[in-house]
């Protein structure tokens, strides 16, 4: 290389864009989840293969369709070159008079994620019907999350809770009461960048307050709407979280682990799964200069 082309390249290098200076070394291991396919999870282990990212999150679709073959959703994933990064285990109902059929619906699943090869259960917490939840409620979720994960990590499954809206731990000072109430060796947490802004608070401040907790990231994005609810979950980027804020505070604490981009469903009549992913990963790469 001339010492001319060589000055323009290094030039060029200097003046682009975050998404072109890949952070190598980050711990930051973003993956996609496959709730946007809407239970389509063959389609979605393909899609989200070609679109390039290595690792996805499936719900509980997945176990009714290869509950009784691990070994097969193993070797499918292993094809496409996806880690089986999380499994979202459904909603953990604290009421005492079904809480021994929940610890086994939950355990089956852990049994199924350790065998197709799978690393954390995630759980959300259902909000009682008849009552406004109070501290009563999130010392019950916290002491059933920790049994829970008790018998998770023995079968070497961790389990991470994953606040959320319409949840128990919807408001900020929730999440903060159920995770005090729960024991740190067994429950981990999902923190959700957007459920978090969603429910009323600052995610890039709590980001740093649980940073000993924070064991997975759902990165999400929320706007407001005049429809009911209220919001709508959008791509990376079109919404009001602070996400680039939010990343720029996982480095800061050193977080190395899954960051799960995640989209309920697709925003844009017309658009597909996949080029919602697409978007997504130019997000990732481009702006939050995050390797895939």
């Amino acid at each position: 290389m001339s010492e001319i082309n060589r000055r323009e390249f290094l030039s060029i290098c200097g003046a682009a864009p975050l998404a072109l200076r890949l952070r190598a070394t980050d711990g930051i291991r973003p993956g996609y989840a496959a709730i946007t396919w809407e239970g389509r999870d063959d389609a979605a282990i393909r899609e989200i293969s070609e679109v390039g990212f290595k690792a996805l999150q499936l719900r509980a679709t997945a176990f009714d369709a290869y509950g009784g073959r691990p070994a097969e959703l193993r070797r499918l994933l292993a094809e496409r070159t996806l880690a089986f990064a999380v499994l979202s285990s459904g909603n953990l109902k604290i009421d005492p008079a079904v809480e021994s059929e929940q610890l086994a619906l939950h355990l089956s699943h852990a049994r199924f994620l350790r065998d197709a090869g799978g690393q954390f259960l995630q759980v959300i917490d259902e909000k009682p019907k008849d009552r406004t939840p109070g501290p009563a409620e999130y010392k019950r979720l916290g002491a059933l999350m920790s049994e829970l994960g008790r018998r998770t990590k023995a079968m070497g499954v961790p389990l991470v809770y994953h606040h959320h809206m319409k949840s128990i731990g919807e408001p900020p000072e929730a999440i903060d009461a159920i995770l005090a109430a729960s024991d740190p060796d067994y429950v981990g947490l999902l923190f959700d960048i957007a459920h978090y802004q969603q429910g009323g608070g600052d995610p890039v401040a709590a980001i740093r307050r649980y940073k000993d907790r924070i064991r997975v990231v759902h990165l999400k994005d929320v706007r407001a709407i005049d429809a009911a609810p209220g919001y709508q979950w959008v791509e990376l980027g079109r919404g009001r979280v602070d996400v680039k804020g939010c990343v720029a505070a996982l480095r800061d604490i050193g977080f190395a682990g899954w960051a799960i981009v995640e989209l309920d469903r697709v925003v844009d009549e017309g658009e597909t799964a996949k080029a919602a992913a697409e978007k997504n990963r130019d997000y990732v790469v481009r702006q939050l200069g995050l390797a895939l």
